[in-house]
């Protein structure tokens, strides 16, 4: 569906576009563009909307297409620009991934937004507060900036996951192994939308000047930290789940030595007991009369003796 559409006419929102509307020019004041935003649209509503401004049908198509992985192109005059978003929901503590395609042309700016997808209102405040400098590139650089801006909170929200993590680790919470699992398939899937990106923005950063291109490279130094930080968690979650695999190999060691230990100590008087149970009619002490004290004294005896060797052993 088409979530926003906005004329701009030197700068300023003017109204809703329509086919044709902008005329071509440059990029600033004076000029004017129109934005479309769409939310997870059909492909009847991605060739309209590339139809409107004379998208070439194998753009048009690539439009249509969701894709994995950051990415940039420039097809036959236009910018296509894919980027993947991040939500880190404090609700659930998962982390939520969704992708923005953005197509820019001379005088168009075409925006959209795959799965966990959120409005672009951040952005296009920040461009129409600035009239003066509103156009198709301004756009996109506002994008960028919104998109690696909502990186900070998700890395610190797997920080703080990996951290309380680890102290279950060393509590014995059960579940946990599935928790640190499910937190570095989060942290993989962040990897992969974060790492490539600061290639795409140095390409994007290329024949830029000025204000423009620190910008960029402000947007690019703000996602290699990111990814930095993210591998750092990726390493922590693998330590933590190699100490976990190994306590519980030590609890279950534990748990072994135990049973053995309690085996052992039943197994003197099941001996014993067995023994005498034999349905013969001659056996020794059975005509004693102390025998039968004499054999529980025996059982006990022996019981203690082993309790506390295995006790010793750190076995009980």
């Amino acid at each position: 569906m088409i979530a926003d559409r906005a004329l701009y006419v030197g700068g300023r929102r003017a109204g809703t576009p329509c086919a044709r509307s902008p005329s071509p020019g440059t990029d600033g004041a004076g000029s004017a563009m129109s934005w479309v935003e769409m939310h997870d649209p059909t492909a009847e509503e991605v060739r309209a909307v590339a139809g409107e401004f004379g998208v070439p049908v194998p753009v048009a198509e690539s439009l249509g297409v969701s894709h994995h992985r950051p990415r940039i192109e420039r097809i036959d005059g236009l910018l296509s620009v894919v980027l993947r978003t991040a939500r880190y929901a404090d609700e659930s503590e998962t982390v939520e991934f969704g992708e923005i395609q953005v197509l820019v042309g001379q005088s168009f700016v075409v925006t959209i937004g795959r799965g966990e997808y959120r409005a672009l209102g951040t952005a296009r405040r920040r461009v129409e507060g600035d009239p003066d400098r509103l156009g198709s590139e301004a756009v996109l650089y506002a994008i960028v900036d919104e998109v690696v801006g909502g990186y900070e909170p998700v890395v610190e929200g797997l920080e703080t996951d990996t951290d309380e993590v680890e102290t279950q680790v060393f509590e014995g919470h059960p579940g946990v192994s599935r928790r640190v699992y499910e937190l570095y398939r989060e942290a993989v899937q962040f990897h992969r939308a974060t790492n490539p990106l600061s290639e795409v923005i140095e390409r994007l950063a290329e024949g830029e000047e000025g204000e423009s291109r620190s910008r960029l490279r402000g947007a690019r130094d703000r996602v290699l930290r990111v990814t930095e930080r993210v591998e750092d968690i990726r390493e922590l979650l693998t330590s933590i789940l190699s100490v976990n695999l190994t306590l519980i190999g030590i609890n279950q060691n534990d748990q072994t030595k135990r049973i053995s230990a309690w085996a052992a100590i039943l197994l003197a008087p099941t001996l014993v007991t067995g023994l005498y149970g034999m349905n013969f009619r001659h056996m020794p002490e059975l005509g004693w009369a102390l025998g039968y004290p004499f054999s529980l004294a025996l059982m006990l005896v022996i019981s203690l003796l082993l309790y506390r060797a295995f006790k010793r052993a750190g076995w009980l």
